[in-house]
C-alpha cells in the first residue's frame, strides 16, 4: 500500500505526517514526557506494546516503540521503530525501522536528496498508519 501513495510535495507531506505522528503519540501515551525507561501498553486481545526511552535531551527525546509477540518460547518485537521526538517543534520522526535500513545506511550520497526524502516519507507514513491502529485498539500505558 505504501508504494501506491506518492505525494507530489514530499517535503511538505513529511512535515505534516511528523506533526500528526507527534499528536498521535501523545494521545496514545499521555504521560510520554515523564517516562524514564520502559512503559508497557495493554489492550484487550492484542499483543503488548512496549515503549522504551532511549535518550532524553532538552529539546529531543528518542524512543523505541514495538509490539511484543510470543512465538513459541521466544519473544518477537515487530514492528520495532526508533523515533526521534522534537519537543520544541512538536514533530515525531522515524529514525529507523528495524526491518529496514536507517536513512544514513540506505543513502550515503547526499545527491540523492529526492530518494532520501521519499524513503523518510514512507517510514513516517508507516508510523502514522501503525499509530492509528494502536489508537483504535485503545492501549493503556503504565506510567
Amino acid at each position: 500500500m505504501m508504494s501506491l501513495v506518492n505525494p507530489v510535495n514530499t517535503s511538505y507531506c513529511l512535515e505534516k505526517i511528523c506533526e500528526s505522528n507527534y499528536q498521535k503519540l501523545l494521545k496514545l501515551v499521555p504521560d510520554l514526557f515523564i517516562l524514564k525507561d520502559i512503559s508497557i501498553g495493554i489492550a484487550r486481545h492484542t499483543p503488548t506494546l512496549h515503549l522504551i526511552v532511549i535518550a532524553v535531551a532538552p529539546y529531543t527525546m528518542t524512543i523505541k516503540l514495538t509490539h511484543r509477540f510470543k512465538k513459541e518460547k521466544d519473544l518477537l518485537d515487530e514492528p520495532a521503530v526508533l523515533i526521534s521526538i522534537y519537543l520544541d517543534l512538536k514533530l515525531a520522526e522515524v529514525l529507523n525501522h528495524y526491518g529496514r535500513r536507517c536513512v544514513a545506511q540506505a543513502f550515503n550520497t547526499p545527491s540523492l536528496s529526492h530518494e532520501i526524502m521519499d524513503y523518510k516519507w514512507r517510514l513516517n507514513y508507516f508510523l502514522q498508519k501503525w499509530l492509528d491502529h494502536c489508537l483504535s485498539r485503545e492501549y493503556q500505558f503504565n506510567s
